[in-house]
């Protein structure tokens, strides 16, 4: 009431209930209000916001105009929480630059917060604000609870912060997702379609993934000498009915969430490890593109897609297939020999495809670190990069997704990368050169990217200037409207080949057999892209925390690193334990990308901050 109430001032509107004015004259009485006749109006020394908490500050936002909203330090908050009506003083800055500090609480909801005891003060956990009460003396040190935000009530206590397996809840918790441990729904589906399905066991299909993989997405075929690829697709559409309660659940999600200590699916086990994963030697429902290629002008001549029944014959590790494009065969059955009999003129196949789609889009050097656990604590890092049997099975999923992003029409859910500003790119023009790389601005964002990339190779620094090349693009996320995708060179791209895992490729599965567009697509698509971006914010989070305890427990080990962030002089590892970050307590105004050795000097868990000494 009270909000609505400050919004009918700001509006002017002289229409007040006898409640109404029955509050506003508390608000009066307290010079906080000002009336004049039938007139209200906010004292100017005052403003009245919603206070929203982000990471290292706040934001008092304007009841009307965000322009209006005022940036305010987080030890300013004076017992406000998020989401909280609060009456805020302007502070006089002679700088101009507009300052407040908060008065009061005017309306607020009770709400949980999950704290630390340090030094027998609470401590939220999420922004690391002190809160000054004393019922958290009767908690040990590092002691890890939920209370709620107005009288500090406990609600639920959760551990302490010395026991390394509090890590993945505080993760969870803190972006809200604890709840997929909570809420457990089982599928009533079984594989009883009545609908003919097109009968493909025979064909010797195989999958191949990483070796701790459990959900098997996709499998393929190659009939070299009809020149035709069979890329089929779980058929999880099938099992989970649009608008169930599980369908509910799955777009809640919106993904699976990977973290080192164990996978939080999007779909329950028996479906994402059982019944839609392709697993070997058994029959599964599957949504089949068939896709006639021309190999003369390296495109899909024709393509057709229907629900099928299939048998992956075979099911392979990337490293097993690594080692038969290189020749080493180990030993292998008939049946397998038959797969490897189509695999390798399909790897040809996929190389020459690379090599033409690469014209347009970009082959950036990443690499993925996969933190390995034992106990709940770090124990190392395994490096995976791409090699060749990832890229032969990412060019058969890129001719599915580009033909299925075909069949939509102009209004369906497209995987969208907007290309860069022409801000962004000159920046990058200048950061480039302040590396040494002697880059110009060319006739267009693409090749001006690839002469920087050319450029970069010159002076060895191909790697680095990856990285600042990524930085400047935009964020792919998800669209009804298809605006291409810049990074890969498509006109038009959607995600179609890991229902198991992703909401974006049920939804596009159930567009392409219904041939119907959600009425909510654009609801869709913007939920699954943030919750995505929320997903990353979990694994991130929960991957700096087990770096931070394995720094704790090697306090004045020597680690080498290279400078990543000149403004908050931040490092990152490239040797003993890749990817961890540190802060470097005596930076010297070191350049971008320097490489320094440092020892490590203090750890602060609960923040995750890794502080280092340069050697």
């Amino acid at each position: 009431m009270l909000k609505e109430l400050f919004i009918k001032i700001q509006k002017n509107i002289k229409d007040f209930s006898n409640s109404e004015k029955k509050e506003l004259e508390k608000f009066i009485k307290d010079e906080i209000v000002i009336q004049i006749d039938e007139n209200y109006e906010i004292n100017s020394k005052y403003k009245i916001a919603t206070l929203k908490i982000e990471k290292n500050f706040a934001i008092l936002e304007d009841l009307l105009t965000p322009l209006k909203n005022i940036k305010i330090e987080l030890d300013e908050l004076n017992g406000a929480f998020n989401n909280d009506l609060v009456l805020a003083k302007r502070v006089f800055n002679p700088r101009s630059k507009t300052k407040a500090k908060i008065i009061k609480v005017i309306d607020g909801k009770k709400a949980e917060l999950l704290v630390y005891i340090n030094d027998k003060k609470f401590y939220t956990l999420k922004e690391h604000i002190e809160l000054k009460s004393n019922k958290s003396t009767k908690y040990q040190e590092n002691d890890v609870l939920i209370i709620d935000n107005k009288d500090f009530e406990e609600i639920k206590f959760i551990g302490n912060l010395n026991e390394p397996k509090i890590d993945e809840f505080i993760s969870l918790y803190l972006n809200g997702e604890t709840y997929r441990d909570e809420i457990k729904i089982e599928p009533e589906s079984s594989m009883n379609d009545e609908k003919q399905r097109v009968d493909l066991r025979n064909l010797p299909f195989c999958t191949i993934d990483p070796n701790s993989a459990k959900d098997h997405d996709d499998a393929i075929y190659y009939d070299e000498k009809s020149q035709i690829l069979y890329v089929a697709i779980a058929d999880v559409s099938f099992f989970v009915k649009e608008n169930s309660e599980l369908d509910n659940l799955a777009y809640k999600k919106s993904s699976t969430i990977y973290l080192p200590s164990r996978t939080l699916p999007m779909l329950p086990a028996i479906l994402s490890e059982n019944l839609c994963s392709l697993k070997e030697q058994e029959e599964r429902y599957a949504f089949v593109f068939k896709l006639e290629l021309d190999l003369k002008t390296l495109s899909v001549k024709k393509s057709e897609l229907f629900e099928a029944v299939i048998k992956s014959h075979r099911n392979f590790s990337y490293g097993r297939i690594d080692r038969v494009i290189d020749g080493y065969f180990d030993t292998y059955t008939s049946l397998e020999k038959d797969i490897f009999d189509y695999l390798l003129p399909l790897y040809e196949v996929t190389k020459k495809l690379r090599a033409k789609r690469l014209k347009k889009g970009f082959d950036f050097r990443t690499q993925e670190n996969r933190l390995k656990l034992k106990n709940h604590l770090l124990q190392s890092i395994e490096v995976e990069t791409s090699t060749a049997s990832h890229q032969l099975v990412e060019e058969c999923m890129l001719l599915a997704n580009i033909e299925a992003s075909k069949k939509v029409g102009n209004i369906g859910i497209f995987r969208i990368h907007e290309e860069p500003s022409f801000k962004n790119i000159s920046k990058l023009i200048d950061d480039v050169n302040i590396l040494g790389v002697k880059a110009k601005l060319q006739d267009s964002v693409n090749s001006t990217i690839t002469h920087i990339q050319e450029e970069a190779k010159k002076a060895l620094l191909s790697s680095e200037i990856d990285e600042l090349i990524i930085q400047s693009l935009t964020q792919a996320k998800y669209s009804s409207k298809n605006l291409g995708h810049f990074g890969l060179g498509f006109s038009s791209y959607s995600h179609f080949t890991s229902p198991i895992r992703r909401y974006s490729d049920l939804v596009l599965h159930r567009m392409l057999k219904t041939k119907q567009i959600p009425k909510d697509i654009d609801d869709i698509c913007l939920h699954i892209s943030n919750q995505e971006r929320k997903i990353d914010t979990i694994v991130w989070d929960f991957e700096d925390r087990k770096y931070a305890r394995w720094a704790k427990n090697n306090i004045g080990t020597e680690l080498k690193v290279k400078v990543v962030d000149i403004q908050r002089a931040k490092a990152v590892c490239y040797d003993k334990m890749v990817g961890l970050k540190v802060v470097l307590e005596n930076y010297k105004a070191q350049k971008l990308f320097s490489k320094v050795k440092v020892r490590i000097v203090s750890v602060n868990i609960a923040t995750k901050i890794i502080v280092a000494t340069i050697l």
